[in-house]
Parts: structure tokens; C-alpha cells; sequence
């Protein structure tokens, strides 16, 4: 187990070396985490906002038993059935525990509602932030790309003609273009 510890150490330690000299990369990789993180936090409130129409509902099935077994406590004392009011009271409380209880974990359900809510508008935000410096780090990385390139290639572009070159096409355009314009001169001279 220790070999295989080692590795592992050494291949993040590697990962992060290749993060922080790619600056971009690191990026676009947080932000993918920060994108699992928003959809992990949009699941938890889902889930969170089901738990909380449940227990609503139980709520209001525990709220139909209590006003049950409160008529039910009434019809006993209206039949004078002490025996029954006493075991149909102990019901009746039993069920508004139970509904108190449930009523309390609803409320800290809305309040985790809340706070996850909170939390995936948070991380939105971050998610943004880190979107922006990824396209500003790749701008400028793109900028400084272009600019290495366009002070290096008149250097290093291989030329396809020699200046020595007698035979050179634009070479012998340029001096035709000269050789008429003297001409030309020399006509305009001559007609004065």
C-alpha cells in the first residue's frame, strides 16, 4: 500500500506542477469543479424542497388526525364515556407532538433551503469570476502568442528568393517601372 501512496503523491505533486505553470488550465479546471459544485448544490435543494412538500403534507395529515380525535374526545364527554375521553385525549396529544415535531423539521428544512440557496448563488458568482480571469489569462495568453510571433517571423521566415539574384521577378518589375519612368522624363524634356 505504501508503493502505490508514494505514486499517487508523486503523480498530484506532478499534476499540480503542470497546473500552476498552466495557469489556464488550473482555471478551466476549477471552474469545472465549480460547475459540479453548482449542480450538486441545485440536486441538494431539489431534494431539500421534496423533503419539505412531505413533510407539509404530514403535517396536514397529522393536523386531520388531531381535529379527529379532538371530535372524538367531545363525543365521548357528550356520551359522558370518561373512559374514553382519558385514551382519546392521550391520542390527541400524541398526534400534536407529532405534528410539533414535524413542524420543526420543516422549519429547518426551509432554513437549509435557504442556506443551500445561498450557497449555489455563491458559487454562480465565483463560477463567473473564474470564467472571466480564464478568458482574460487566455486573451493574454493569445496576445503574447501573437506578439512572440510577429517579432520573431520576418526573422525566421525562410526567404524564397536571393537578393544577389539577377533573375529576380520583382527585382526586374521594379526596374522596368524605373526604366519608363525615365523614359518618360526624357520625352517630356526633349518636347520642351
Amino acid at each position: 500500500m505504501g508503493l502505490f501512496d508514494d505514486f499517487s503523491q508523486f503523480l498530484e505533486n506532478r499534476l499540480e506542477e503542470f497546473l500552476q505553470n498552466n495557469p489556464h488550465l488550473e482555471l478551466q479546471a476549477l471552474e469545472e469543479q465549480l460547475r459540479q459544485q453548482e449542480e450538486d448544490t441545485l440536486r441538494l435543494i431539489a431534494q431539500l424542497q421534496r423533503q419539505e412538500k412531505k413533510l407539509e403534507q404530514d403535517i396536514l395529515s397529522t393536523a386531520q388526525e388531531v381535529k379527529r380525535w379532538h371530535n372524538r374526545v367531545e363525543k365521548a364527554q357528550t356520551a359522558n364515556r370518561l373512559d374514553l375521553v382519558q385514551a382519546a385525549q392521550e391520542r390527541e396529544a400524541s398526534f400534536l407532538r407529532q405534528g410539533n415535531q414535524q413542524w420543526g423539521q420543516m422549519q429547518g428544512c426551509k432554513q437549509r433551503i435557504q442556506q443551500a440557496k445561498e450557497l449555489y448563488h455563491q458559487i454562480k458568482q465565483r463560477r463567473e469570476e473564474v470564467r472571466a480571469k480564464a478568458v482574460e489569462t487566455e486573451a493574454s495568453r493569445y496576445a503574447a502568442k501573437n506578439e512572440r510571433r510577429w517579432e520573431t517571423d520576418g526573422w525566421n521566415q525562410t526567404s524564397s528568393y536571393n537578393f544577389g539574384n539577377l533573375f529576380d521577378p520583382l527585382e526586374q518589375q521594379f526596374q522596368s517601372l524605373e526604366t519608363d519612368e525615365e523614359l518618360e522624363r526624357m520625352k517630356r524634356n526633349m518636347g520642351k
